[in-house]
């Protein structure tokens, strides 16, 4: 016991010393973090507790909780090391390879999301511990279980003799149920025993025996088993014989359409590629961003195709996660592509792509929680886009994400505004995002060498200032440099940050020199021939895939986000317009509030506009938006709608003690 002490106290030190200085509010994330290790330190001291699986997931959720409820903060680190910590010893005790798998995914977090923190070279060294622990848990588990072992193996022993007792039968070969009655032997060897000395050859032949399944009954679900059921033996056995023959018939399924029936592997992948028809979409690349309620993944290609998509839900038998997996017709992996990208999030555990069939690539997300999620595309270039949802003590469910549905029902008199005040909503954390960047120029300036790209971030960096000094919160830039991000990026970035608001600076532009004003647009169904030219400028794409995009919005559509995005581009027009028309400006003219399908506003989860704040083509408005003097008059009349919105929304939060802002990227 004084030993078990003596570590605790040990360990602890440690962490206080990794852990960053102090800063203010992170009181309530250090308090939840001195709660969790209250639990720990219950837990270690208690040996007969620790034989119970709930105390140790109690503590660990109170680990969890640190990084969910402050996912930038500065415990967040310090709260996923604790977490991938207990489930590794929890892992010893229970053998289940789900905990193993969880402690290296919440210690691989750190690695991805914090590479700059000092828990990052401990994480790698967990990640070591922990691959290298399986044999001293097999130990653990067969010296607690030793009789159940005897039946495990010869549960296999009977799966094995059923197996070569069909493959020197052909006339059995004809019947399904034949094949099943095996792979439910194997199945059952590997259920009884996951961490057992059978279980990774077990798993391992489910998988094949479905495949030469497929390969007679050329039904896409029995090759989806085989390949759930191969890319297990891979994740969670990386170290077994087993793991490389997973990995290559991985590689013979994902470059096979419908192979002749036989047990002997064929490579097929290069000739799936080549018999792939001329002009065919490549398949460049796999992005994606995320924080503990939202991710999404972005899939690149090279030109436009065909898609569709589907939610397959989980097997507790056989502990198959709930999968969301998207076709893509008349496609091809392209070379180099990281085929599986590790997500190991709060959500999701990682993405893989395989050449379904020569014509057909498909893209496969493993699920751990789900609330909803959205699929769609954009174009110039073409990608598909999943957006992933969670919530706050989400279970394992699935719902699809449609227009004006919810799980909450909301009386159609109420409004969103009589909403917020009852949840007494206010603002503590604002993105900005100056529009373009890097490579991505904008619209040329009237003046020489001037782009709409310098504008938008001198006007953003200026209202970043402001926004902080005066409203006392958080904001977070896009970006803080000359540095390109893609449309699709630039949201995804509101949505991890959490943001209460989301405000794209922009400037207009047109052909005609004589055009002048201001407008501000949310995100909706074009209302004008304007609303769509500007839409298709700030998108770089056709007005003509504008009616496409609306296709689209029609059906992601949140009304109470276009609701709140309308009042707050009202607020933010009037003012701004009012403002700099009283600070003697000439020739202010509002151009009023516009709707129009943006990509850059298109999945936000919080209220959010586009601000076009002059013409950058004409003369008098560029000369204007060079002006630092000007800049600020823009900056404090955005400031103004955004305090009227917020005081129309809840008269109180302004007058609320809020923590010191701070400006991030």
């Amino acid at each position: 016991m004084k030993k078990n002490s003596f570590t605790i106290i040990c360990i602890t030190g440690l962490l206080l010393l990794l852990a960053p200085p102090m800063t203010e509010g992170a009181n309530s994330s250090r308090d939840r973090y001195i709660n969790a290790e209250a639990c720990y330190k219950k837990l270690r001291n208690d040996s007969a507790k620790q034989t119970f699986r709930s105390y140790w997931m109690n503590c660990i959720e109170k680990f969890q909780e640190v990084y969910r409820k402050d996912p930038e903060g500065p415990w967040a680190a310090a709260g996923l090391y604790m977490t991938g910590t207990l489930y590794h010893q929890l892992y010893r005790r229970s053998g289940r390879m789900a905990d193993r798998q969880e402690a290296i995914d919440h210690f691989e977090r750190i690695v991805q999301r914090f590479p700059q923190s000092k828990y990052v070279g401990r994480a790698k060294k967990a990640i070591v511990v922990t691959e290298s622990t399986r044999t001293s848990a097999k130990t653990t588990v067969k010296k607690s279980r030793a009789k159940p072992d005897a039946h495990i193996d010869k549960r296999f022993d009977r799966a094995t003799a059923c197996f070569e007792k069909l493959r020197n039968t052909p006339n059995r070969q004809k019947y399904r149920d034949a094949w099943l009655t095996c792979i439910e032997k194997f199945d059952e060897a590997y259920r009884n025993d996951p961490a057992g000395p059978s279980a990774a050859a077990s798993l391992h032949m489910t998988g094949t025996l479905y495949y030469e399944l497929y390969k007679r009954s050329f039904n896409s679900s029995d090759r989806q088993n085989a390949l759930d059921r191969l890319q297990r033996v891979v994740t969670h056995y990386p170290d077994n014989d087993h793991s490389a023959k997973a990995q290559a018939a991985i590689r013979e399924i994902s470059g096979d359409g419908a192979s002749t029936p036989g047990f002997m592997a064929k490579d097929t992948a290069t000739a799936a590629n080549n018999s792939t028809p001329e002009g065919a979409a490549v398949i460049t690349g796999m992005r994606f961003w995320s924080n503990p309620n939202y991710t999404r993944l972005v899939i690149d290609a090279d030109q436009e195709t065909k898609f569709e998509y589907n939610l397959l839900n989980k097997d507790p038998s056989i502990e198959q996660p709930q999968r969301l997996y998207v076709d893509l017709h008349n496609s091809r992996l392209g070379k180099g592509l990281d085929k599986i990208i590790p997500i190991n999030d709060d959500l999701l555990r990682h993405a893989r792509a395989g050449q379904f069939t020569s014509e057909r690539v498909r893209v496969v997300v493993d699920i751990k929680s789900l609330a909803s999620y959205d699929v769609f595309s954009l174009k110039e270039p073409f990608r598909i886009v999943m957006d992933i949802k969670g919530g706050e003590g989400e279970s394992e469910t699935s719902t699809r994400s449609t227009s004006g549905s919810s799980e909450i029902k909301i009386d159609p008199k109420t409004s969103t505004s009589d909403i917020a005040k009852q949840l007494s909503l206010g603002v503590r954390r604002v993105v900005i995002d100056p529009g373009h960047g890097g490579k991505d120029y904008g619209a040329p300036g009237c003046v020489k060498g001037v782009h709409e790209k310098h504008i938008t971030l001198q006007i953003a960096k200026r209202l970043a200032a402001k926004l902080k000094r005066e409203l006392k919160c958080e904001v977070i830039l896009t970006r803080t440099k000359d540095q390109y991000l893609t449309l699709e990026e630039r949201t995804a970035f509101a949505n991890t940050k959490d943001a209460d608001l989301f405000i794209s600076i922009h400037t207009n532009a047109s052909r005609d020199q004589r055009a002048y004003g201001i407008s501000t647009y949310f995100l909706n169904l074009a209302d004008d021939d304007e609303a769509k030219r500007v839409a298709a400028m700030e998108n770089a794409t056709s007005t003509n895939n504008i009616s496409d995009l609306e296709k689209i919005l029609f059906s992601l559509m949140h009304y109470s986000k276009i609701n709140e995005s309308s009042r707050l581009a009202t607020s933010v027009q009037d003012t701004m317009t009012h403002h700099l028309d009283r600070k003697g400006y000439s020739r202010i003219k509002s151009k009023g509030v516009k709707q129009a399908p943006f990509y850059v506003l298109l999945g936000a989860q919080m209220p959010s506009i586009l601000v076009e704040t002059s013409f950058i083509s004409n003369p008098r408005e560029c000369r204007r938006l060079m002006n630092s003097k000007y800049q600020d008059r823009l900056s404090e009349g955005i400031i103004q709608g955004i305090k009227k919105y917020i005081k129309d929304t809840n008269p109180t939060a302004l007058y609320e003690a809020q923590p010191a802002g701070r400006i991030r990227s």
